[in-house]
């Protein structure tokens, strides 16, 4: 099969990602086999290939992403049939044993693993994934636009409900890539003001087109004080930004897995008043099924872009620059 892997960490613009041929992977006993439709490329993917996070798995292959097909599976997996169509999240496994996994909080299993980092992911023909950690998808969306669900649309989700929004409140939303949008409709949906604040002019007119109240620069002020607010830009120096546009009261959640350092905090500015600072680790399977039940309820949908599966580079090149607004997506060529 065709696969990308990470031959060498470093800019994305240094060719260190090389486009193999490599055997298909024989699923365990636990695990199924799927053929890869689309795969969405994701920040964190970036952040593999460049070495923000550290190597976990020489010559990885990226994505986490995945809409696919059952192509085989192993002797222990009950419930899935070829042909089935299957999500493949960036959470792969968990002990099920430990305090966190015990009390709801597998997220932050230390035994747990993750789809194109810890294994092989998406960006290739074929993939694996254990039967417990694949997911069944909503029949109504079409491959590509169920791919940035998988990731960006799950721990967006999981960051809206960390920034403990208010009914009705008003949300700020730092960056406005492809788990932003999709976060952005599931509040709008559920009543609350949206402000968003960005660079680049087609991701404000994308948040404006999805019913945001303000589309501004990331370090402008929104229009008014904000109840909660998500960073999703991996910006450290953005945080006292968001901080101080928070109402009394007010929390910010830190969307990403990496993040450049933060400036020192002023705290009568930008702490005081029982603001808080809450990260955002991975996410729940919980989590995936109550967004994807949302998301087909509420309409939600990714602004997808989609590039051949022979150049993904290019299309982790063009996430880097900010070249498009929403989501991208690797469908696959036959090159």
């Amino acid at each position: 099969m065709r696969a990308w892997t990470v031959q060498t960490s470093g800019p994305v613009e240094k060719g260190g990602l090389r486009y193999v041929r490599k055997p298909v992977p024989r699923p365990a006993e636990d695990e199924l086999l799927v053929h890869v439709r689309a795969c969405g490329v994701c920040r964190t993917d970036l952040h593999v290939a460049e070495g923000d996070l550290p190597t976990h798995r020489a010559g990885v292959t990226p994505g986490h992403e995945v809409v696919g097909v059952v192509a085989g599976y192993g002797a222990r997996v009950e419930g899935f049939g070829t042909g089935d169509r299957v999500g493949v999240a960036w959470l792969r496994h968990t002990d099920g044993t430990c305090a966190y996994c015990s009390r709801g909080a597998e997220n932050l299993c230390p035994a747990s693993r993750y789809t194109g980092w810890d294994a092989d992911g998406g960006y290739a023909e074929y993939t694996t994934v254990p039967a417990a950690f694949a997911h069944r998808l909503p029949g109504s969306l079409d491959d590509v636009a169920l791919a940035p669900l998988l990731c960006a649309g799950i721990i967006g989700y999981r960051a809206l409900r960390r920034a403990a929004l208010p009914p009705g409140g008003r949300l700020g939303l730092y960056g406005f890539g492809g788990s932003a949008h999709l976060c952005a409709q599931v509040a709008l949906a559920e009543g609350a003001r949206v402000h968003v604040l960005t660079r680049g002019a087609a991701a404000q007119r994308l948040a404006l087109d999805l019913g945001a109240a303000s589309a501004r620069d990331a370090y402008a002020m929104p229009p008014e004080p904000l109840d909660s607010a998500i960073l999703f830009a991996p910006v450290g120096d953005l945080v006292p930004v968001a901080l101080r546009a928070l109402d009394r009261g007010g929390t910010l959640a830190v969307a990403g897995i990496h993040l450049s350092d933060t400036p020192p905090l002023h705290y009568e500015t930008e702490l005081f008043y029982e603001k808080q600072i809450r990260s955002v680790t991975s996410n729940t399977r919980a989590d995936a099924r109550e967004f994807l039940t949302l998301a087909a309820r509420h309409g939600v949908r990714a602004t997808t872009h989609t590039y051949p599966l022979s150049r993904a580079d290019e299309a982790l090149r063009d996430l880097k620059a900010g070249r498009f607004d929403g989501a991208a997506v690797l469908v696959d060529d036959g090159s």
